[in-house]
């Protein structure tokens, strides 16, 4: 008996810490899914290293399509060994910034890989140099047919391409045309110290992106202000500064795109993702027809606030007690479980996959000592998807999965059925698929609110939501578009210049119910992407289109809309966005899905003003 006895509490004694273990490492990735071990890895590094050279063997002799068809095959053998490496030593330096092995792992690869992209420079100068009709030929070849949207791709670019010297001289210049914004980061995150001010119970703290943000969020008014003016006031210190290198980036993109024979910077970077100008326009002029419903959310907020006018640093205050946000806790289980009801409209075959993601340990969930502290979704075409998260259960976590689920999916779906070739996705429509995520699950919380504050939140939430995906990131395009012709015309950037046109920006947007600050009016060198020109209009664009779609899928009982749905996951970079989502079911360059979308913005806010007026706050 005490034999017995003896061996039941060593089998306790070593599940314990066993199930502590399994419980920790749960919500954990698991490397070996990529390499079993530091061997494994050094194999396909060897491999890698062995192949490369056999890849200049083809420079030269890209004119016949049976050589283009062998070098295509050993690039990708090569690439997606590389590929995995470097996902291998990325991953596991993030799980610990201080790993030696990890960082020894990752500076092999760098180094592999710019060795990798040495030998393969030549394929494409060389491909673009043939002769046009060469390339037509290329393409309507039989080995090459699972190419064709690519050679489609690159005789389009081909158009745009210079001379080889010219090429060249262009390529010496490259790093020059980025010192702008290298300069533009030195002075405003090494050259520029955040301003303090004291908060109102007595204590001085340092403006920083995090405080700040803190402070416009605070109910106290008086203590929003002086933050807001503290703030933007420091940043004269580094505005002249920030007006050089502004303009001298939007003359680097003028002169680039005209000596690639563009018309302008903004036909350049459309180009670049196959994007008719079309989708632009209409972007801007379908967001100015609409300014009337941003004014109203914003007389309504002068409204509850009850000021006269509602200023830069009223923007951000919740409308709604916060009380209600911290008691919306959601443990990682229930998150899953709220994920897998209010992802159903994409189907059984999708929440089986979201239900696969938590149980073999897609995610890693949790916050640790040393581990990076962001969040995204990565992976490689060989590999499931890899989510990096620090979960703190709010709802604002449980969003955070779905976005990054959306964009696991759309690799998983693109992985299963488009070849290497093709994988990944366009930068224009990379957030449909996260933001297609969020407005489901948004949609299901907002139907299982249980009270007014709970509704409130949740309204609050999303209203600015699209205030800040869709009507800013327009004003930024409109801001960007002016200055680009300003320059392209002739003219010169100065801060005084910049500073008017934001401040003209800021009233035609927010309206009569929004008093413009003075200080506000350098809001512009406060937005990095400034530097990659044309860039923030896609935010707007992708979350008009996701809408759509969901839209499409919550009314269409007969499935064939989430059958589209799932088909566009499943495209990759096999044709040009805009062909993509119209084949899915949203033309990007109507106004309708950008019109639906306002529409919807409105009913949320008379959904709020609404609720706001049965608690006799209005």
């Amino acid at each position: 008996m005490k034999k017995q006895l003896y061996v039941w509490l060593m089998i306790v004694l070593l599940l314990v810490p066993w199930r502590a273990y399994a419980a920790q490492t749960k919500y954990q990735w698991n490397l070996a899914d990529i390499y079993t071990s530091e061997a494994d890895f050094e194999r396909d590094y060897q491999a890698v290293v062995d192949a490369l050279p056999k890849l200049s063997t083809y420079e030269g002799k890209l004119q016949r399509a049976a050589n283009v068809v062998k070098l295509f095959t050993l690039n990708e053998r090569i690439a997606r060994k590389l590929e995995k490496l470097s996902l291998y030593a990325h991953l596991k330096q993030d799980l610990n910034i201080e790993d030696e092995t990890a960082a020894r792992l990752k500076a092999k690869v760098e180094t592999l890989a710019s060795d990798y992209a040495a030998k393969t420079a030549f394929i494409e100068p060389e491909l673009l140099s043939l002769s046009e009709q060469t390339l037509a030929k290329l393409q309507k070849s039989k080995p090459l047919k699972p190419y064709r949207y690519y050679f489609e791709e690159l005789r389009e670019r081909k158009k745009h391409t210079l001379s080889k010297r010219e090429e060249q001289l262009l390529a010496k210049l490259s790093p020059i045309m980025s010192d702008p914004e290298n300069i533009y980061n030195n002075a405003a995150r090494g050259d520029y110290e955040p301003p303090s001010v004291r908060t109102p119970d007595g204590k001085t703290v340092s403006l920083t992106d995090e405080n700040y943000t803190k402070a416009l969020e605070h109910p106290d008014r008086d203590y929003r202000k002086r933050a807001f003016q503290t703030r933007f006031q420091s940043y004269e210190s580094i505005e002249n500064t920030s007006a050089a290198t502004l303009y001298a980036s939007v003359k680097a993109d003028e002169l680039s795109a005209k000596a690639r024979k563009y018309k302008s910077g903004l036909d350049a970077a459309l180009s670049a993702d196959d994007v008719p100008k079309q989708v632009f326009t209409n972007l801007i002029s379908t967001v100015n027809n609409h300014l009337p419903l941003l004014h109203r959310y914003v007389e309504l907020r002068k409204k509850a606030l009850g000021v006269d006018r509602v200023h830069s640093y009223d923007m951000y205050v919740p409308l709604v007690d916060e009380t209600v946000a911290k008691k919306m806790k959601f443990p990682i289980e229930t998150a899953q479980t709220l994920l897998l009801e209010g992802l159903k409209p994409l189907g059984d075959d999708y929440i089986k996959k979201v239900r696969q993601a938590f149980e073999q340990r897609w995610l890693d969930a949790y916050p640790r000592p040393k581990k990076y502290t962001g969040g995204y979704n990565t992976g490689a075409y060989d590999t499931h998807p890899f989510i990096l998260l620090n979960y703190d259960e709010s709802l604002d976590g449980v969003l955070t999965i779905a976005h990054e689920i959306g964009h696991a999916m759309n690799s998983v779906y693109t992985n299963k059925t488009q070849p290497y070739h093709y994988s990944g996705q366009s930068i224009f429509t990379a957030e449909v698929a996260s933001t297609a995520n969020e407005w489901l699950m948004m949609d299901y919380f907002l139907k299982q609110a249980k009270t007014d504050e709970e509704k409130l939140y949740l309204l609050n939430q999303q209203i600015e939501q699209i205030r800040g995906t869709l009507y800013t990131q327009v004003m930024y395009s409109e801001f960007e578009q002016a200055i680009h012709d300003k320059v392209r015309q002739g003219g010169s950037l100065t801060a005084a210049k910049l500073n008017e046109l934001w401040l003209r920006l800021l009233k035609k947007y927010y309206g009569p119910a929004y008093a413009a600050d003075p200080e506000a009016a350098r809001g512009w060198l406060r937005i990095p992407h400034f530097y990659d020109a044309f860039y923030v209009y896609k935010y707007a664009t992708s979350l008009a289109a996701s809408f759509e779609l969901v839209k499409q899928m919550k009314a269409d009982k007969t499935g064939q809309a989430t059958k589209r749905y799932l088909q566009f996951l499943s495209a990759g970079t096999s044709d040009d966005p805009i062909r993509l989502l119209q084949k899915a079911g949203v033309d990007m360059t109507s106004p309708k899905p950008l019109a639906n979308l306002l529409s919807y913005f409105d009913s949320l806010v008379g959904e709020m003003e609404q609720l706001l007026k049965k608690q006799g706050r209005l």
